[in-house]
């Protein structure tokens, strides 16, 4: 089937970019390499432009495969009409194919399947063509009586139950109610009695007397409700005014007062609305809510985990990495620039040792053997204790060093994943398992990126209710972000870990670790192309994954770029049109190509070259800047020498902070306290898309210190 229009209409794009775009998919090219490398064939779509296609295409050949089920599966029972088959075949969402095959599914044995048997079928077509006639009632059904049906009553009540079900089955009455139930439906909450040890808590305190119309819950209270709901705290249920169901219902069943039957359909719809079509409206409107809101929450979350993953590293520095604790110490570990251990130790200045002055002094020493100069300590158990140790340990050094000492907390969340990981045990086969996390904690300063992808994006805290929505649409989506961010800042061949490989286009866990064995036993890549000699590299997975991968100091300086290796030609031929080399220093490049570009306009010098605009104005970017990482335009952490406590924060105090998380009612901002503090929603302005990791000016609104929270305010300082 020829899906090209049906996606070009929905996402606002032209038919030829939407059928080249599904050519290049079903060619087997990662959306990676299509978004970067074949701007040309897509008509410049972008990222996510080509991940909502992708995604559509998907839907749609799902939708098209169940349809030739369910028309297979109706043609074997021989019940197919003309008619049905042409409502099927023009069926454009599932809900509405499932309503159509309704009738024909296979079910448990209901009621009216048992009127059936006893031959009711025809009583119940004569209520339901509301038949015109001088019979009474009673003769009418006579003919149906027999000794499985003894009564007049009986027979009716067989009849009524099938043209219940027959009305609750009708696609159009399903989607009218449906219709009627979404916009103008009522849902309701409350607390189940009994159970006093039910919600001790009061977690879901809000929410036992609650009662919203269905169009204005939140996503977060849907997935609160639900949560209350399976923790067996909640009664939910979804109301829907009678007048609303009765004219879905009426729509395509009308009592006609002039039939002795009238009032057998009045009995029956008022069964089927109670028994079949309301309950089934419940189910209908809780999922289409679930599915919402978890859509939304999977949203948030990849938003989140993509500005978590694109914070900026802080390149060449020794970091002090510290992972607090109190009985247990506080355990230390020193990295070098590239991220290699260079020492650990583990401290208790903290009680029940109390060894402060002895810990203060054991950091001292390794600051100054290694030259430290930034300590990353984690925000978790004893976090705030070791701040104050480390800041009165900056204040004795009193900017001593060619570069004064200075520290910043990290989020801690998912250290201890990661340092119980197979991954980690290879990494760091000989630190015990408790150290592992410092080191992870120190190299999460250096490079966000490289260290979070170590760990399953779910348990990093930037999300919520992560463990209450669909897992496998959540894992998709969180991939999804980890795999464009990756391709998109790029990977050193010769120091990435696997986990990191993993995400590049094309790779996958096992070529990754197939990648740094080779690296291992065969030394560092020279070239991009050497790649190749890696058992399980042919030619289409280096061409999905080539221009993902750097070579730094290799033989070819083009490897060092995001230039794919189809275009080196090209970007020769730039480079002689400039009077310039591969070889030429990025900084000589610049004046020279600018230069070249003021004289031949970038379309002619792409006919030129035979290449694409689009193409030619990328290699253009790289030979200026070759590989640039994109996270160098983004703010540096927020780096301190001194603590500041909770006591200290007054009203009106302005702080620079840090946004944590981001949250339907708004954001988390770590301004140097034990907590978090709030920037609710309503004080975030309009224009404003606050992400993870940016740095902003904030006030202080409200300290409760005793409930531990902080109410925040906006200021453009």
């Amino acid at each position: 089937m020829n899906y090209a229009n049906r996606i070009a209409d929905e996402l606002g794009i032209r038919p030829q970019q939407a059928a080249a775009t599904i050519a290049l998919f079903d060619e087997g090219n990662t959306l990676p390499f299509i978004a970067r490398y074949r701007k040309e064939q897509t008509g410049m779509l972008d990222e996510e432009q080509l991940r909502q296609l992708k995604k559509l295409l998907d839907s749609l050949r799902a939708l098209e495969s169940r349809r030739q089920t369910i028309i297979a599966t109706i043609e074997e029972q021989g019940n197919m009409t003309p008619e049905l088959l042409t409502q099927l075949l023009a069926a454009q969402s599932l809900t509405e194919l499932e309503d159509l095959y309704r009738p024909y599914k296979p079910k448990r044995r209901t009621r009216a399947d048992v009127a059936r048997e006893k031959g009711l079928q025809g009583l119940a077509d004569m209520i339901l063509e509301q038949v015109h006639t001088d019979q009474p009632l009673q003769e009418l059904a006579e003919p149906f009586l027999s000794d499985e049906v003894p009564t007049v009553d009986e027979a009716l009540a067989g009849a009524r139950d099938i043209v219940a079900q027959t009305i609750s089955d009708d696609p159009q009455v399903r989607q009218l109610t449906r219709e009627k139930a979404l916009q103008h439906g009522m849902l309701q909450a409350e607390k189940k009695e009994g159970d006093d040890e039910v919600d001790p808590r009061g977690t879901y305190q809000l929410y036992y007397e609650f009662k919203l119309p269905v169009t204005r819950l939140r996503p977060h209270q849907v997935l609160a409700l639900n949560r209350a709901e399976a923790e067996d705290v909640l009664r939910i249920h979804v109301e829907v005014p009678e007048r609303l169901w009765r004219a879905g219902i009426g729509s395509a069943y009308r009592p006609d007062h002039n039939s002795p039957l009238a009032e057998q359909l009045l009995l029956a719809i008022e069964d089927t609305a109670q028994r079949l079509l309301l309950p089934a409206l419940d189910r209908d409107v809780r999922r289409n809510l679930t599915e919402r809101a978890e859509a939304h929450a999977i949203r948030v979350f990849a938003e989140n985990l993509r500005a978590l993953l694109n914070q900026r590293p802080l390149t060449g520095r020794t970091v002090l990495g510290i992972d607090p604790g109190f009985r247990t110490g506080c355990k230390v570990a020193v990295v070098d620039a590239s991220g290699r251990v260079l020492d650990t130790e583990t401290i208790y200045p903290h009680e029940p040792q109390s060894e402060w002055e002895e810990a203060k002094a054991a950091l001292k020493s390794l600051v100054e053997k290694h030259s430290a100069t930034l300590v990353a300590i984690g925000n978790g158990t004893a976090s705030r204790e070791s701040e104050q140790l480390v800041a009165d340990l900056i204040s004795e050094l009193d900017g001593g060093g060619d570069e004064p000492l200075r520290y910043l907390m990290v989020d801690e969340t998912g250290a201890s994943v990661y340092s119980a990981s197979p991954l980690a045990r290879a990494e760091l086969p000989d630190l015990d398992v408790s150290l592992r996390g410092a080191v992870s904690i120190a190299r999460r300063v250096q490079d966000p990126l490289a260290e979070l992808v170590k760990i399953d994006p779910r348990s990093l805290g930037v999300g919520m209710y992560q463990h209450d929505i669909n897992q496998t649409e959540l894992e998709q989506a969180l991939d999804d972000v980890v795999e464009s961010v990756v391709n998109r800042v790029g990977v050193d061949l010769n120091t990435a870990s696997p986990a990191l490989l993993t995400h590049v286009a094309g790779i996958g866990p096992t070529l990754a670790e197939r990648i740094v064995a080779h690296r291992e036993a065969e030394g560092p890549f020279r070239t991009r192309k050497a790649v190749t000699g890696v058992p399980g590299i042919g030619p289409k997975t280096f061409q999905q994954a080539a221009g993902f991968l750097r070579v730094h100091g290799g033989d070819n300086p083009l490897d060092a770029s995001a230039i794919h290796p189809e275009s080196y030609d090209v970007a020769r031929s730039l480079l002689d049109v400039a009077d310039l080399s591969i070889h030429t220093p990025p900084e000589q490049r610049t004046e020279a190509l600018v230069e070249l570009l003021e004289e031949l306009p970038l379309d002619q010098l792409a006919r030129e070259l035979n290449v694409g605009a689009p193409t030619l104005a990328d290699i253009f970017k790289q030979l200026v800047q070759p590989g640039r990482d994109p996270r160098e335009d983004l703010p540096a952490p927020i780096l301190r020498s001194d603590v500041l406590k909770m006591e200290d924060l007054r009203p009106q105090m302005r702080l620079k902070g840090t946004v944590r998380n981001v949250v339907d009612f708004g954001a988390f901002i770590d301004i140097g306290v034990k907590h978090d503090g709030l920037l609710h929603r309503s004080k975030i302005p309009a224009e404003v898309a606050l992400q993870v990791g940016d740095v902003i000016d904030v006030e202080i609104l409200k300290v409760e210190e005793e409930r531990g929270r902080i109410s925040l305010g906006w200021t453009d300082a």
